[in-house]
């Protein structure tokens, strides 16, 4: 089993910038890809951003790329996920989440999920 916790969000105005972390624990924390995801009230849960463990391979949706970064320390069994230039639409629930592929986790199918934390984008 893998727990997964999320914290940083929070009340942000548009154009300002806030940084998640999501600490995992139980099993080894670098044998899995990492990401986000996120899902605004009325809609479905999305793909944000994800990387592998030896972060040799990172991917991005397009709406955040180049506003959004995510980076990982192994040592700590954090991820995290940056965010800049904050836009009103970019306001949701973001869930950190765990699987064993990159293909996997993109597509929803991850392992494990953390319990979401909130990121409100006023205008």
């Amino acid at each position: 089993q893998v727990q997964l916790v999320e914290s940083g969000g929070g009340l942000v105005q548009a154009g300002g910038s806030l940084r998640l972390s999501c600490a995992a624990s139980g099993r080894t924390f670098s044998n899995y890809v990492m990401g986000w995801f996120r899902q605004a009230p009325g809609k479905e849960r999305e793909f944000v951003a994800a990387n592998t463990w030896s972060v040799s391979s990172t991917i991005y949706a397009d709406s955040v790329k180049g506003r959004f970064t995510i980076s990982r320390n192994n040592a700590k069994n954090t991820v995290y996920l940056q965010m800049n230039s904050l836009k009103s639409e970019d306001t949701a629930v973001y869930y950190c989440a765990a699987g064993m592929t990159l293909a996997s986790l993109v597509a929803g199918n991850s392992d494990y999920w953390g319990q979401g934390t909130q990121v409100t984008v006023s205008s």
